[in-house]
């Protein structure tokens, strides 16, 4: 296997603007929430220290992860929130326009090009974050997970989905079962963790799908199913993640 070198951004900062670099395979209605496309392109650059890339023996990126940090405790965050990946990142900004005083982490994205898919890469990046988020004194690292194979029976309700388990005992779904093999815990269902809206318009152009009648739409690559409502020309994805968590000492 090609020899791969991972290391934070904070200490190989020339590849902060080399982030977007890896070839992504993901559906493209994923590009319409509001709060991804606001922020999620800063958190290389603000929080170097807690991004990871893999680039292999030519400098290419091949695989990154993203994680930020936030407060966590304190009036209306007593719990981790049910609006997920999307509130997580109002959180984590808000304290850090603030200047808050931060005490957890959360993993936002680990995305592995197409060609090391399937090589062990994503329990190497994983276990980097873990080391990057423990290294800046923090011992708490969370994550809303999107479970990667949920798509494949989007009417299962998320709180049934992640009681399905293998005869080991350990999650059915791979992208659970990595997390929980590197020591994290299921901790609940954040049922509204990305909203994706959109004119009815947008949903054919994104899945080449009429979208002409009220209800339910099943799209490939969605972990739940779609809610159109065409008497008035929107439908919107709200999407179910799982929030884990790693003690990280």
């Amino acid at each position: 296997m090609t020899q791969l070198m991972i290391t934070t951004l904070a200490e190989r900062p020339e590849l902060i603007e080399r982030v977007y670099d890896i070839e992504d395979t993901w559906p493209a209605f994923m590009g319409a929430d509001a709060v991804a496309n606001a922020l999620f392109h800063r958190v290389a650059g603000d929080f170097p220290q807690f991004c990871v890339m893999a680039t292999d023996e030519d400098g290419t990126p091949v695989a990154r992860g993203r994680s930020i940090p936030f407060r966590f405790g304190g009036t209306q965050r007593e719990e981790l929130p049910d609006g997920g990946w999307d509130r997580l990142m109002t959180w984590a900004y808000d304290d850090f326009r603030a200047g808050a005083q931060v005490n957890m982490a959360s993993a936002l994205e680990i995305l592995i090009a197409p060609k090391y898919l399937g090589t062990g890469l994503s329990y190497r990046i994983l276990a980097a974050l873990r080391e990057a988020v423990a290294a800046q004194g923090i011992t708490v690292m969370v994550a809303p997970v999107r479970p990667n194979e949920k798509h494949l029976i989007p009417h299962l309700p998320m709180t049934e989905y992640i009681k399905l388990t293998r005869p080991d005992g350990l999650p059915q779904d791979a992208w659970l079962r990595v997390h929980v093999r590197a020591g994290a815990v299921i901790e609940k269902v954040a049922p509204a963790s990305m909203v994706m809206p959109g004119s009815l318009a947008q949903w054919r152009a994104w899945t080449g799908l009429p979208f002409d009648t009220d209800g339910d739409v099943i799209v490939p690559g969605a972990l739940v199913p779609i809610t159109c409502n065409a008497t008035h020309d929107y439908a919107v994805y709200v999407e179910p993640n799982v929030w884990v968590r790693h003690h990280l000492r």
